[in-house]
């Protein structure tokens, strides 16, 4: 299996110890699917998906955007024995393309396939982590096969914070120039090659928290050891922007106003961003940022204000745009992450309260709906349970002039049937269709 990241396979999973000169029949598949990428996204339909999010992402009236990543779920459309390649490195790309020619040929979503392909850099990171106890760390990454995993803490005494060290990063230039090479290419005539490393995906701190101390520790030292707790924020606040200036330093961040995948749920094509004074050169101020505490949806809203809140804001408003919010429900937080002034996306999980999220959202932010993934979990769809649930939130969102979009994501499986990802997005266009 192979672990999916948000739109994306994690690369970094391939072998980059062994040699990186594909085979020349690697050469030969991965060229004819970027060839067959290019022809999609030459269509006129791409076009208009796209002048689609523009409008969208500005908060310009369009018809609800539909969006679907099933995550582990590739695993069962794109399987091992499909993959024809032989190189580790190659074997990813592959998939990476496959998943885009399944975008444009079948999903029948709103993800617009670009003429481009996104090679990440060749780098190693070193997490959050207590001198010393590395080896004893768990690591922060999804387990391929969906199940859960459980967290090893190092932070057993608060007397230890003087011991931990921020994350670094360190860039294998050599085989990331190699392999940038060898793309171009591959791919010559057909798609772009641009060097595109998504480095993070939220800037909410309080993941990086629980993986040092563990969650359950956590949630009582916000009540036992308070001060702590905000020392520990203001450690992770200052490490975290550490690491955002050393990547903004060395022209390591790149454009997400494209079809990158933006928060946790939409597509970042936008003309607000990057700033009026951009010169080529990516900055914090030219990109969409997330912030988003999930793991500590057991706080009171006013204890989140206190101890969480306030250390992402300093971190949020150096972003051009801002999203916020995953699988935590926001009804009691969204009056205290609006005082962001550029907050534009709002994530509506599974677990809020949809009526009250309209009401407040109304017309002035992005309603990020994340209907449930269980129903496709199952071999066979509940297409009545699949239609109730997303007509509800139609008809919440038009009352309430919300700004609605679908993205069906964090699928674990699609009960082994591919066709249930389909035909949850054929649903969703002929709801929306019908009630907007």
């Amino acid at each position: 299996m192979v672990e999916h990241l948000n739109f994306r396979v994690n690369f970094k999973k391939a072998n980059y110890s062994s040699n990186l000169v594909f085979p020349p029949e690697d050469k030969k598949i991965l060229r004819e699917l970027g060839k067959t990428v290019s022809e999609i996204a030459s269509s006129p339909e791409m076009g208009k998906k796209k002048e689609l999010w523009i409008l969208h992402n500005k908060l310009a009236p369009t018809r609800p955007l539909i969006l679907a990543d099933p995550e582990n779920g590739w695993n069962e459309i794109i399987t091992q024995d499909q993959i024809k390649c032989t190189h580790s490195v190659s074997r990813l790309w592959e998939i990476q393309l496959r998943k885009h020619i399944f975008w444009g040929k079948e999903m029948g979503d709103d993800f617009v396939v670009e003429p481009y392909f996104n090679l990440p850099h060749v780098y190693t990171e070193k997490p959050w982590r207590l001198k010393g106890a590395e080896d004893k760390q768990t690591k922060k990454e999804a387990r391929e096969d969906g199940g859960a995993y459980h967290i090893e803490t190092i932070l057993e005494d608060y007397a230890m914070l003087d011991f931990i060290e921020p994350p670094e990063i360190t860039i294998d230039w050599q085989k990331t120039n190699q392999l940038f090479e060898q793309a171009q290419e591959i791919f010559d005539g057909y798609l772009e090659v641009q060097l595109n490393t998504v480095w993070f995906w939220s800037v909410g701190l309080t993941d990086d928290y629980a993986f040092l101390r563990g969650l359950e520790k956590l949630m009582y030292d916000f009540y036992d050891a308070p001060d702590q707790v905000h020392s520990m924020m203001e450690i992770l606040k200052n490490g975290t922007v550490k690491q955002l200036e050393f990547l903004e330093t060395n022209s390591l961040l790149s454009l997400n106003n494209d079809g990158t995948f933006v928060g946790s749920g939409g597509i970042g094509y936008t003309d607000q961003l990057p700033q009026n004074d951009f010169t080529g050169k990516a900055r914090l101020k030219d990109m969409w940022g997330l912030g988003e505490s999930q793991i500590t949806v057991g706080l009171s809203p006013e204890m989140f204000k206190e101890f969480i809140f306030p250390y992402q804001k300093e971190i949020l408003l150096r972003f051009g745009l801002t999203c916020y919010g995953c699988c935590e429900p926001l009804d009691e937080r969204f009056d205290i992450v609006k005082e962001i002034p550029t907050l534009r996306r709002i994530s509506v999980s599974p677990w809020a309260t949809k009526e009250v999220m309209g009401e407040k959202l109304g017309s002035n932010y992005i309603y990020s709906a994340k209907p449930s993934p269980s129903y496709l979990a199952l071999p066979v769809l509940n297409e009545d349970a699949v239609r109730e649930e997303l007509h509800t939130i139609l008809s919440i969102a038009k009352r309430n002039n919300n700004h609605l979009e679908f993205i069906m994501k964090d699928n674990h499986t699609l009960g082994h049937n591919p066709e249930n990802i389909k035909r949850w997005v054929a649903i969703a266009r002929e709801e929306s269709a019908s009630a907007w």
